[in-house]
């Protein structure tokens, strides 16, 4: 049987939501300074997987549109938090922001369970099975997903999603208790939209780092090219998406009372804020399916990052007394007394040079002792 509170535990269950103010508002706008530019890209190299009949790009090509989606609520949900936990928008507002974030937690679970089994079949039944590796296998699953998670969202329309608190506020998609109608939906969630996808990601994970390790065609670039795929998708869902299903599993078994509710406030919603950075760390999959994908994120963010780094070492270990620094050190080979190999400085690296070079007159390099 089915434990509900009376009116009045309602009321009287008041919650702190300090950790709105400062984490969640920071998190936030770092997601969307980082999320939006780095989906956009992502965006574009799907479209160039789809142009050379990869499958595996109209996966990815819905998991980027799933994360910008989320991400365009942002700002609403930013301004919710400025203004103190107070909704000054329509309600609908608030079940679509509410219903955004619920469809990429979904949406984006089930594009990550797509991509490990279509490498699960690539990998270890690569004759086998591809009709189902086809461009319209591909859009076909995504449709189902898409229109699955929409049939379920629909649920969150037909019920009222604000509510006052005791401060009069307008406070958006939180229910202190749980209403009845979301226990046999969080159930759902749970089993069909965690453990579910879980056991496909793990099986298919073992798979194909089985089937990987014993091939003896493959090359080792490809081979590690595929377990850094295979990885980072049961990497993100267990990060972004594991803690939130276990404390939403929790609150639905064991909230009974209102001291409950405040012991395990914060860890229910750091467990929520973590599935945010979900759009963060999908476009990083594109680094293991493309290469041009690759070198464009080394040119954009690693190599700009590296000169960074490099002129701030320089400029910290330069000094009056060590004017060297900035110019060539020449080692000696002690045996026959010239110079065998140049080490150029750190502005040799900035500007894309080896760290060694073969000076006139010598014929071979020797290694520093």
């Amino acid at each position: 049987m089915m434990f509900t509170m009376s009116e009045a535990d309602v009321i009287n269950c008041t919650i702190s939501h300090e950790i709105h103010q400062y984490l969640f508002s920071c998190v936030y706008i770092l997601v969307l300074l980082v999320g939006v530019p780095s989906n956009l890209y992502s965006l574009y190299h799907a479209a160039l997987q789809l142009k050379q009949k990869n499958e595996l790009g109209v996966y990815l090509m819905n998991l980027t549109v799933s994360d910008l989606l989320y991400l365009a609520s942002l700002p609403l949900w930013l301004q919710y938090i400025f203004q103190d936990d107070d909704w000054r928008h329509r309600e609908w507002l608030c079940q679509l922001c509410g219903f955004l974030l619920y469809e990429n937690i979904y949406i984006s679970i089930g594009f990550l369970c797509c991509i490990s089994l279509d490498r699960y079949l690539a990998v270890v039944h690569p004759l086998r099975f591809t009709s189902l590796r086809s461009m319209n296998a591909a859009w076909l699953v995504s449709g189902i997903i898409w229109l699955k998670e929409i049939a379920v969202g629909v649920v969150f329309f037909r019920h009222k999603e604000l509510s006052k608190d005791r401060k009069n506020q307008s406070v958006c998609f939180e229910h202190y208790p749980m209403q009845p109608w979301e226990y046999p939906v969080n159930y759902y969630r749970f089993t069909i939209g965690f453990m579910f996808p879980l056991a496909i990601l793990s099986i298919s994970y073992l798979c194909v780092l089985r089937a990987v390790g014993r091939s003896a065609g493959t090359q080792p670039v490809q081979k590690i090219r595929i377990r850094q795929l295979v990885s980072s998708t049961i990497l993100i869902f267990l990060v972004c998406f594991s803690p939130y299903h276990v404390f939403l599993l929790v609150r639905t078994l064991l909230e009974r009372d209102c001291s409950f509710i405040a012991g395990i406030f914060n860890y229910y919603h750091l467990s929520l804020l973590l599935t945010t950075l979900n759009c963060v760390a999908d476009p990083a999959l594109y680094c293991f399916v493309s290469e041009s994908a690759r070198r464009g994120l080394y040119r954009a963010i690693i190599r700009p990052f590296a000169r960074v780094l490099c002129c701030c070492c320089r400029r910290g270990n330069s000094s009056p007394a060590n004017p060297a620094t900035d110019s060539h050190e020449v080692a000696t080979d002690e045996n026959n007394g010239h110079p065998t190999v140049t080490l150029l400085t750190h502005t040799s690296m900035l500007n894309n040079k080896p760290c060694y070079q073969r000076p006139q007159g010598s014929t071979s390099l020797t290694s520093l002792t």
